[in-house]
């Protein structure tokens, strides 16, 4: 049987800052559902909240360092191995940052430490676990120095596993001083530009790409906006010169939570075949968020982190145009104070038609995405995206920019050829293509049987895990061989 060390930073319900932590939930295990065995490390930044049912698992000792640390699992998932050591991920705040949102200043010893334990466990160096990995499948800049230690162990003359490392989002590198080699007690010779060197700092993500087998990224658009200079970080010419190990793999959701036939949050159940509930959903929605009960108005929503990536600039900028012609709007979300003050003052003065709420909500992410019309996502680049995929699966059209998995997902209502159309689709990043996009889905909108048709093909879309799951097995295969 194949076995595969799952390696990251957070997961659900366990830890989460975002979409990583819900591929750490859901991939391993459907990948484990074709019959591989599978376990995944992560940290246990709060592990023995109340309530919580954890199995023992054994201890390791770090080499170089000498820290022990402490392996549970999760009764109800044995594979997952939480590992515990209080002094680096017991502390107030979140996975990254302390509470005022600054980053831990010794980030880089907090995740070495996670990426030593990753070895020992994948080198099959934990009795207690009696397990030795075939691959490591490593996620992000916090787990990117496994390639480089298992590197220097088979320059040393030790048989490794093979080593596949995914880039969730290129934009975060984890950068460090030079001293982060005397401090991770890593040798000085691999500190150079063809190495572990980035700009004068030592970079987690360029480690991994430098010394990973392949290469990863969750959407096959996103693998190539990444090779060239505007998204690629300053990484692009490393990533070129992967680019024969360098493939995308779109992301799943979990289509079991999020299933408009079956969804608990929702005050009416349909389906593609059946779309009656979707319009109950939209009046209570308008109910819900003080909105003018208006069944024939166009009602366009966002759910996002408010933050420039995601081009809340650009809607705030579109919003009185629209808001102008009687379009609803709806916003779920948090991020940058100015951002949430701007969409605050501007739903005041527009009682009925607008409506924000600043928050986390889950049961009311599930409404928006039900009872809206359309879906904004307008974003500036965007590695896979999951909102668009609930959209879709929820007959809500999303109105994207062309980018990353956004590209992946939504074809325009105009094209012809190819996949079916399901959303709208613009280019470049100016107000004026964003505006004419929401203007060509509400002239949609005002087209019944178009709408039906696009929200058909939507609906029809498979974004299963499952798909995802074996996609990775066949790289998995290939890196065997």
């Amino acid at each position: 049987m194949l076995r595969i060390l799952f390696a990251l930073s957070e997961m659900a319900p366990y830890s989460k800052t975002g979409g990583l932590a819900d591929v750490g939930s859901a991939l391993p295990a459907a990948i484990a559902g074709l019959g591989v065995d599978i376990r995944v490390l992560v940290p246990a930044y709060h592990p023995f909240a109340e309530g919580a049912h954890l199995q023992w698992r054994g201890r390791v000792t770090a080499p170089c360092t000498g820290e022990t640390v402490e392996l549970w699992s999760p009764e109800e998932r044995p594979q997952v191995l939480l590992l515990r050591y209080p002094p680096y991920y017991e502390r107030p705040g979140g996975p990254y940052q302390d509470p005022s949102g600054v980053d831990w200043p010794d980030n880089d010893q907090r995740f070495a430490l996670l990426n030593r334990v990753a070895v020992e466990i994948a080198q099959g160096r934990v009795p207690a676990l009696d397990w030795r990995a075939d691959i490591v499948h490593v996620n992000d800049w916090q787990t990117g120095l496994v390639p480089y230690l298992l590197h220097l162990e088979s320059r040393a003359g030790a048989p490794r596993p093979a080593v596949l490392f995914t880039i969730h989002n290129l934009a975060y590198q984890g950068r460090f001083d030079p001293g982060a080699l005397q401090r991770l007690h890593l040798p000085p010779d691999g500190f150079h530009w063809q190495g572990t060197e980035f700009y004068g700092t030592f970079s987690f993500m360029k480690t991994a790409l430098i010394y990973s087998d392949r290469i990863g990224t969750v959407s096959p658009t996103y693998a190539r906006e990444i090779q060239e200079p505007e998204l690629g970080m300053g990484l692009e010419g490393v990533l070129r010169t992967r680019s024969q190990g360098l493939f995308g793999i779109l992301n799943g959701i979990d289509t079991q939570s999020w299933n408009p036939g079956s969804d608990p949050y929702l005050p009416a159940r349909f389906q593609r075949q059946d779309k009656g509930g979707k319009a109950l959903c939209k009046a209570q929605l308008q109910m819900e968020m003080g909105l003018y009960p208006a069944p024939e108005t166009f009602l366009l929503a966002m759910i996002s982190r408010l933050v420039t990536q995601k081009g809340v600039d650009l809607v705030l900028d579109i919003l009185p145009d629209l808001l102008r012609r009687g379009v609803q709007f709806v916003l779920l979300g948090s991020g940058e104070q100015p951002f949430e003050e701007a969409f605050r003052r501007l739903a005041a003065g527009q009682r009925g038609q607008m409506a924000v709420r600043i928050a986390f909500d889950e049961g009311l992410a599930h409404r928006i995405e039900a009872g809206a019309d359309a879906f904004l996502m307008p974003s500036r680049f965007e590695p896979c995206g999951l909102n668009q995929m609930y959209s879709l699966r929820y007959g809500t059209l999303p109105i994207v920019r062309r980018t990353g998995g956004l590209a992946d997902t939504v074809v325009d209502a105009e094209h012809f050829g190819g996949p079916p159309p399901n959303g709208f689709v613009f280019v470049p990043v100016d107000r004026d293509a964003l505006l004419a996009a929401v203007l060509r889905a509400e002239s949609h909108f005002r087209q019944p049987a178009a709408w039906r048709y696009l929200q058909d093909n939507a609906m029809a879309l498979d974004f299963s895990w499952e798909r995802a799951a074996r996609a990775y097995l066949e790289i998995y295969q290939q890196m065997l061989q």
